[in-house]
């Protein structure tokens, strides 16, 4: 099945509440638990997180990594509104901001992070190599890298039923939105070519469950 690309950005406010709504604690546990699983409990210093939306990424990174701030950026202005009542009650607020940003490289206050992390960017972009580059572009050598993004299935019917196993009862926006984003995820072979054309060969791919990938490793 040949990937098929969404909208690069949701700027849709209604589409953006769903999405802060939502409960999205499995996989965003699973992407905190393996990031803790590789870089260990003790990271500390200034995070950054591209294409953070409503910032729940942000906030249970915060909590997990007391010795760290973080600084997330998206695109989207609606999806940074939708985020403010989640972040003002997170009780790690004074550790996070969250900005408008565009990639290739803007609106990140810090340069270079000496982590950077990343939850469900890689699928939306048109351009995968805007994700590589801006990871060199704001990477302090040695910088941790924690990415996680969908895998593209292998038929439209496989990615039906991963809706129906895994959001059955969310609103249909986010039934939708999640079917035509595993469409528009990558293959690891295809993430693999990404990361030596960037010279990011370093890093890895894992697989931790049947619809996502795991990047990471350090820059060198």
């Amino acid at each position: 099945m040949q990937r098929r690309p969404e909208p690069e950005l949701m700027t849709d406010p209604a589409q953006a509440a769903a999405y802060a709504a939502a409960d999205f604690s499995s996989a965003h546990n699973l992407f905190i638990d393996l990031i803790r699983r590789t870089f260990g409990p003790d990271l500390r210093g200034p995070a950054l997180d591209l294409g953070c939306g409503p910032g729940d990424i942000a906030i249970r990174f915060a909590r997990a990594y007391p010795d760290c701030t973080v600084d997330g950026i998206d695109g989207a202005q609606a999806m940074l509104d939708a985020g403010r009542e989640a972040l003002a009650v997170s009780g790690v607020a004074d550790r996070i901001q969250l900005r408008l940003g565009y990639l290739p490289p803007s609106g990140a206050p810090v340069k270079p992070y000496p982590i950077l992390i990343s939850n469900s960017l890689l699928h939306h972009l048109l351009e995968p190599m805007v994700m590589w580059q801006s990871l060199k572009h704001y990477a302090a050598p040695g910088a941790v890298v924690a990415i996680m993004d969908l895998v593209r299935p292998q038929s439209e019917a496989r990615a039906a039923e991963l809706v129906a196993e895994y959001a059955a009862d969310a609103p249909e926006v986010l039934r939708h939105d999640f079917y035509h984003s595993l469409l528009a995820a990558y293959r690891p072979s295809e993430i693999a070519a990404q990361l030596e054309q960037a010279g990011l060969g370093q890093l890895q791919i894992e697989l931790p469950s049947d619809r996502h990938c795991f990047i990471y490793g350090r820059c060198d």
